[in-house]
Formats: C-alpha cells, structure tokens, sequence
C-alpha cells in the first residue's frame, strides 16, 4: 500500500552517504539465515525458506518506506525489480529449462580420471556457455556417475570452484559482471586476453588438487557393490534439440550487448532498455518451447523438477531487495558508510592498488552479488572503458577476476553455487553446510588467491 502511494513520475534519489550501517541488518539476516537454519532446523527451513526470505525483505522495506517516503522506496523496488531480479531469473530458468531437458545418456563410472575430465570439460564450456548453462548440464550426470561411491561431496565442491565460478571467466557470456562490463565498454575478448593466465593458473591447480584427492579417497574408501544407474545405456545425447535452444540463449545475451536501438522505457525511474526487453521476453519464449518440445522421458532420466529454481528465485528475491541500501552505502564512496573500503583500494599517490581492488570486489563478490559488487569498484576505478582496458588493465584484470573467481567462496557468491548443492541435495549427496562449505573453499581458495596476487596483481 506504501508502494502503491508512490508517484509514477521520477523518484527520489537514494543517497547512501545519509544511511547508518543499521539498515545492512536485514541483509545481514538473510544471509545468516541460509547459513544457519539447514544446519539447525533442516526440515523447518525446507518447508519455509521462503517465508524467511520474505520476512527479512519486509523488514527492509516496511520501514525504509516508512522513514524515506513511499517514493524512494518504490524506485529502489522497481529498480532491483526490472533492472536486476526479473532479467537474472529469467536467464537463469531459460538456462536451467534447456540443460534440464538435455540427458546424457549411458552409467558413466565416477573414477578420479572421468570425474576430473568431466570438471575440465565443465570449466571450458563455463565461458562458452555460462556457468549456469555449464553447471546445469553437467552437474546430473556426474551425480550419476557417482551415485555407487561412498564419499561425493568433494566431487560436487570442486565442481562448484572449477565449472560454476573460475571457468566463467573468460567472456562475458560466462558470468554476469563480465557481461555489464561488456555493456559498459569492455570489448568482447579483453577479458580473455588479459586473465586466460590468472585461470589457467587456477584450473590446473585445482584440477591437481582434485585428482588426487579423489584418487585417494577412490582407493581408501572404494564403490559400493550396488550401482544405482543401469549399466546397460549407450553414450548420447536426449533431447539434443536443445542444444539449439541454448545457442539461442547466447545469441539473445549478445544481442542485448550489441544492439543499440536507443529505445529506453523509464519505469519508476528506472531506464529499461528495449533490448534488454526483448532478450527478456526471448527468454521466457524459450523456456516454453524447451519444455513442450523436450519429451517426458528426458525429463524423468533427468529427476528435473523446479525445486531448486525455487530456491533461487526465493531465496534471490529477497537479496536483491536487501542488498539495495548494502550497494546505496558501496556508492557513496569514500563518503558512505563504507568509506573505508574504498580508501583501501587506493595508493598514496592516489592511483590504485590492483591487488586491493582484487581482494576488495572478491571478498564482497564471495557474499553479495558479484554483478553490482563489479559495477561498484569499476566505477571506483574511474569507469572509463578506455582507460580501464589501456593504462589501468591490470586494475581491471584485478576487478573481473575477484568478483568472478571468489564468487566460489560462499554458496550464495554466485546463483549456479546455490542451485547445484540444490540439486545434489535432491540426488541424495550429503553436502557441507554454509559454514561447512566456507571451511572448503577458504582452505583451498584463499591459499591460491594468495599466490595468485603475488603472481599478477603486484
């Protein structure tokens, strides 16, 4: 009703130089509460996840509208609405709905060389055809190759480091910073270009790393007897035809990016672009005609069900609209509550510190959302694409990598994390709590990041 009260014409600005650090609190909520409440009350937080997230958004909203007016409220609403939440789950069910509806045929045998063929591959396709895109094709069969071992969760946690996070890194297809940074300047192959030493570093590493823990725990701990997947299924492919379907997904992505009609709606104050309209409604027209073309039998190999989009999209709704006074504060700079971060990413001299602004998006990446955490510092930096890819590159290197790399840290770094232990959860793997997690990838990740800095960030 407070919402409704608010004027159609341009909202009132958010300055986030005038907020206390109090109004981070729902935020802060949210996110404890996906960390905490599986491990406490698991059932509980099955059943009413998303009432959880709900409440905390309407203990963000309610008052913000109360204290700032009904119209600084609505444009903050509208803006997480259209210019955030509704293209990210769109994608993201466009991308869930065609993997969903490809089934790699044939009881592949999880032994440490498929599982770590099947990550490299994974890491590969990432930056073709996005983490997500990559996750959701991936992640079901390599359940099923090792639904007969006694230990997969490892196998499940260095698939979210390798194919869900670092692999995307190479274009702007392959995680959302980089394709806002695509949109604001960046050329297609920059990225490539400058960080393909950064991922090549890390993919190897981890791809190490993998194969021998993987060895040892496949020799220590062996298969069970019983293997749950028929052995009697040749290698292909099942609904194929959404290989084409996927194609689509990427040439709507990069349409978005390249046409340039100058059509723009303002909606609350919010500018909402004509083609990022029409990449949206492709979306949801893909998404359709990958569920009626795709037969019921791909479907059922697949166990595809829309569990786990629901908990992204609950669970999302209610970050994107938390975040809003989290990212007002990272704005205002030096003058916000935040100030101190963004002094810190800054020399004496004035000039940045690449290493800083590396640890800087990275770590704030690892629990917001890397796509406006990227925005906020390359702003930071300057936000001129010229100077960014020329006499700044290695600042900008440092940007895309943090927020791409350490979206791994957390399960909520980045949507693919949070909808593959979704889905292993639903296939029976026992997977680490939210802290359990962190315990994983600060052990194995943070060391890296750490050599890493010294190797291209200094």
């Amino acid at each position: 009703m407070l919402l409704a009260q608010a004027a159609p014409a341009q909202a009132a600005s958010l300055d986030g130089s005038q907020l206390s650090v109090l109004w981070a609190v729902p935020f802060v909520g949210i996110l404890l509460s996906i960390a905490i409440w599986p491990l406490v009350a698991p059932q509980f937080w099955h059943h009413h996840f998303g009432k959880i997230a709900a409440a905390w958004a309407l203990a963000f909203l309610v008052p913000f509208a109360l204290t700032f007016g009904p119209a600084v409220a609505a444009e903050g609403f509208v803006h997480a609405l259209l210019a955030e939440y509704i293209p990210f789950i769109l994608l993201l069910t466009a991308l869930f709905t065609v993997s969903g509806g490809i089934y790699i045929r044939g009881n592949l045998h999880g032994t440490p060389v498929l599982n770590t063929g099947i990550l490299l591959v994974g890491g590969i396709l990432a930056s073709i055809m996005g983490t997500t895109g990559a996750s959701m094709l991936l992640i079901r069969p390599l359940i099923r190759a090792n639904d007969n071992r006694k230990s997969s969760a490892h196998v499940v946690i260095f698939f979210i480091f390798i194919v869900s996070n670092i692999g995307g890194s190479l274009t702007p297809l392959g995680d959302p910073p980089l394709f806002l940074g695509f949109l604001k300047g960046i050329t297609f192959f920059w990225t490539a270009a400058h960080i393909w030493p950064d991922t090549l570093f890390l993919m190897v590493v981890l791809l190490i790393m993998f194969f021998l823990l993987d060895s040892w725990m496949y020799k220590n701990e062996g298969v069970r007897r019983e293997d749950p997947t028929p052995d009697d299924a040749r290698f292909g492919f099942d609904g194929a035809i959404n290989f084409v379907l996927l194609g689509c997904v990427v040439a709507l992505v990069l349409m978005s990016g390249v046409w340039k009609p100058g059509v723009v709606f303002n909606i609350y104050g919010t500018d909402v672009a004509l083609p990022g309209v029409v990449r949206d409604i492709g979306m949801v027209v893909v998404t359709f005609i990958s569920l009626a073309i795709t037969p019921r039998g791909v479907h059922a190999s697949n166990q595809f069900n829309w569990e786990p989009m629901k908990e992204v999209a609950k669970l999302f709704a209610g970050i994107f609209l938390t975040i809003i006074p989290v990212i007002a504060m990272l704005q205002a700079g030096v003058n916000g509550p935040f100030g101190a971060v963004v002094r810190a990413v800054t020399n004496a001299d004035g000039s940045p510190n690449p290493a800083m602004y590396f640890w800087a998006t990275g770590i704030l990446s690892g629990f917001l959302d890397n796509a406006p955490t990227y925005l906020v510092f390359f702003n930071t930096a300057g936000g001129d694409p010229v100077q960014l890819m020329g006499p700044l590159a290695t600042t900008l290197a440092a940007i895309s990598a943090g927020a791409v790399f350490m979206g791994a840290l957390t399960y909520i770094g980045n949507a693919p994390n949070l909808m593959v232990k979704a889905i292993a959860e639903d296939r029976g793997v026992k997977m680490p709590s939210f802290f359990g997690y962190m315990a994983w990838s600060f052990g194995i990740l943070v060391p890296l990041f750490v050599i890493l800095t010294f190797l291209f960030f200094r």
